[in-house]
């Protein structure tokens, strides 16, 4: 079997990554460039189920109620399930897989409760994991949206306003948030991501300006450039 292309968009809340990937998605679709598209987490499948009680506060109303090693295998056996039942056999056959987030959230969301010092051996471990132990392919490309605090809450309760939803218990805590940032900081250090500048000569970048960078780093991976 020849193995076919991951590439994961990743960023925290309010970066401007789900905008960015339904962008792609159809400029894929235009040049007629056959791709397999995935989200994580899998709200509406039985698999996160203890996802969906971590966030709403089941097991505690802090972050750091759940430590980042349990945290992560809530996430992990979602996409365990999600590559045995629905997009591994694409990718093993060779097909192109576009993913909204993967393992690459655990790194950022839950690194950001350890300290720095524990960063690199819960790196190491999260890769162990996902990849090694559980099987689940790596990504050819990390694309990391890069993002400022205020943009991000600020993007947040629009989102929150227009959808009619509440925050979850990731989403209400700024100190969370702005760990994660440095994390996430530190995770692009550690594993060779591709960060997107948030800015540029000091003023908020465009949507298409960003997509741009990004369709033509995907066109150079898959070999279309």
């Amino acid at each position: 079997m020849t193995r076919g292309k991951l590439i994961v968009l990743e960023g925290i809340d309010g970066s401007g990554k789900s905008a960015q990937y339904r962008l792609l998605c159809d400029r894929m679709e235009q040049d007629k460039i056959a791709y397999n598209h995935i989200v994580f987490p899998r709200y509406d499948k039985d698999s996160s189920a203890l996802i969906r009680l971590y966030l709403g506060g089941a097991f505690g109303k802090k972050p750091g109620d759940v430590n980042a090693y349990a945290a992560s295998t809530f996430y992990a056996v979602d996409r365990f399930a999600s590559y045995r039942d629905d997009w591994g056999k694409v990718y093993e056959n060779g097909g192109l897989i576009i993913s909204d987030r993967y393992t690459t959230s655990n790194a950022v969301h839950q690194g950001c409760k350890l300290e720095d010092s524990e960063l690199p051996a819960f790196f190491s471990w999260l890769a162990d994991l996902e990849y090694g132990k559980m099987g689940l392919p790596q990504p050819d490309l990390v694309i990391y949206l890069d993002v400022d605090l205020e943009t991000s809450r600020r993007r947040m309760r629009e989102r929150e306003a227009l959808t009619h939803t509440s925050a979850d218990i990731h989403e209400q805590d700024s100190a969370y948030l702005a760990r994660c940032l440095r994390t996430a900081s530190m995770a692009c250090e550690h594993y060779g991501w591709t960060r997107i500048a948030f800015e540029k000569d000091g003023r908020e970048r465009g949507l298409e300006e960003k997509n741009d960078e990004i369709y033509d780093l995907i066109l150079r991976t898959i070999g279309n450039k």
